[in-house]
């Protein structure tokens, strides 16, 4: 099942993909999808994957719409992130930086990448696109995830948005993961789209160590199981929360 960071990195924004959930709530609209690689997996003993999450947020009339302000999502309480011996970098590093500048200084710590989309509402919309990089990073000794997003045209600008990684110890949900994504153009711009990577593999005391793992947990007898992978909350600027739940499927790998 899946991973404590796998959709923090998407959870900043959400697009259509043949398993979208969709929720829709006063004309706004977010599509949200995670897939996870590969999806037959051991029973019990996690073994390395890779998460891509994609989504996408639109108003039902064309507007521009209200930018994400806070997020909160809950993770299944299967699923492993290991990021001991993996370098680490700080969000100040990043401030201000290209994407270029960003793996100049930190590209050890990357664990993640991919592009998105942000609208820029000055009279008319105004498309941005650019480059987004996920690093690891540390928070008074807990993991947590730096997103970095920088367009350079048809307006240039740099955003850091850190995911603080929370344990909880009863429930369901074993991971919390929430963000206050900072105001993008002054509050006139909003992220719209996104497509994100998740996922390496490092060495790290004479051992081959990966970012993200899971286990297909289904029970004994069973080829495959199907689980609750997240329980997501939207925030955005006056507008209500909107909730979501992700489902997911995965198949038991017989052993060789």
């Amino acid at each position: 099942m899946l991973i404590p960071a796998l959709i923090a990195c998407f959870a900043v924004a959400f697009i259509a993909a043949s398993q979208a959930e969709v929720e829709q709530v006063d004309g706004l609209r977010v599509r949200f999808n995670a897939e996870f690689d590969p999806q037959t997996l051991p029973r019990e003993e996690a073994a390395p994957v890779r998460i891509k999450v994609t989504g996408s947020i639109a108003t039902t009339d064309g507007s521009h719409p209200p930018p994400l302000r806070w997020l909160e999502i809950e993770l299944n309480r299967a699923g492993q992130l290991f990021s001991k011996g993996l370098p680490v970098c700080s969000a100040p590093l990043l401030q201000s930086t290209s994407t270029e500048q960003a793996r100049e200084r930190c590209g050890s710590a990357i664990v993640g990448s991919g592009r998105f989309r942000a609208d820029v509402s000055l009279g008319s919309e105004i498309p941005a696109t650019g480059e987004i990089l996920a690093f690891n990073s540390r928070d008074g000794g807990r993991s947590m995830l730096l997103l970095h997003f920088f367009a350079s045209v048809p307006v240039r600008f740099t955003l850091v948005v850190p995911l603080t990684i929370a344990r909880q110890d009863e429930g369901e949900f074993g991971t919390l993961l929430r963000t206050h994504v900072p105001r993008l153009g002054g509050g006139l711009g909003s992220i719209t789209e996104i497509g994100l990577t998740i996922g390496r593999r490092y060495s790290f005391a004479g051992k081959r160590r990966s970012y993200l793992s899971a286990a297909c947990r289904a029970p004994a007898g069973f080829p495959g199981a199907s689980f609750t992978f997240a329980r997501a909350r939207f925030r955005f600027e006056s507008h209500r929360p909107i909730r979501t739940i992700l489902v997911r499927n995965c198949k038991v790998r017989k052993a060789p």
